[in-house]
């Protein structure tokens, strides 16, 4: 069921499906909760998925000028809140979902029982990433949202899947037009000036899964390796056939490390 929820100050849209312990889906930049579908289909039967569009994004509540992941942690943990998810929940975090999900752990540790983060990092910004958010953030406010998949999609995808996958990629173009500029430029200003969390990766002791496609050039397997190597309790998989979009590049293989992951969990 899609439904739009007030939580204080702004409006979010959500899909909110299935029964069973909860996972909450947060979606990447410059995206929607649209990126989680076909993922979230095979789950529904076992879970009960929440996948919300963030502030600024899809049918939800534009913010302009900045939108910093510490404030979308909290409209996320409202949203909870509102939906009676009184249990720790699964936080799964793609991307820019996954600065979030550094930020709601560090904020509501009681809220988190486990950790999905897809295709991430801990590092803040340089400041050659830096300046180029906020030149886009600029961009955007000033000529709209047409410049973007051009930019953007060649790394967000795999090299195989853009010449394999039309359609996803499609489908990405049609997502990132829609979005609001201004939701946009306030995602960027806000990642751009998130916190480096790598020294404190050894203290987030929860179960963690992360995941990496094998051809991601934004957070790439390396990388990765080292984030789970510093967290306590976390696992590395990596990907086949995807880059920085393993969820929607390659959902099965995806589903099936989660749920893996999951029954781990649940056995613990």
């Amino acid at each position: 069921m899609i439904e739009t929820v007030s939580i204080g100050d702004a409006e979010l849209e959500v899909m909110d499906r299935g029964s069973g312990p909860v996972i909450l889906f947060v979606h990447g930049f410059p995206l929607d909760h649209t990126m989680w579908l076909e993922l979230t289909e095979s789950l529904t039967a076992s879970f009960r998925t929440i996948v919300p569009d963030l502030r600024g994004f899809g049918k939800s509540s534009v913010t302009p000028h900045r939108v910093s992941m510490e404030q979308y942690a909290d409209d996320l943990q409202r949203l909870l809140t509102v939906l009676d998810c009184r249990d720790p929940v699964t936080f799964c975090g793609l991307s820019m979902g996954g600065y979030i999900a550094w930020q709601f752990q560090k904020r509501y540790p009681e809220l988190v029982g486990s950790l999905i983060l897809c295709d991430t990092r801990a590092a803040g910004d340089s400041d050659e990433i830096m300046r180029a958010r906020l030149i886009m953030a600029a961009r955007v406010e000033r000529e709209g949202t047409g410049f973007i998949p051009a930019a953007l999609l060649p790394k967000l995808f795999s090299e195989s899947t853009c010449d394999r996958r039309e359609d996803l990629i499609e489908n990405a173009r049609r997502v990132i037009l829609r979005n609001s500029p201004e939701g946009i430029a306030a995602a960027q200003r806000g990642m751009a000036r998130r916190p480096d969390v790598t020294e404190r990766l050894a203290e987030i002791d929860v179960p963690a899964l992360l995941l990496c496609g094998v051809d991601d050039v934004i957070s790439p397997p390396a990388e990765m390796r080292e984030m789970a190597a510093l967290m306590p309790r976390a696992e590395l998989v990596e990907i086949p056939d995807a880059g920085h979009m393993a969820p929607v590049e390659n959902p099965q293989a995806v589903a099936d490390a989660l749920r893996s992951f999951l029954e781990q969990v649940s056995g613990d």
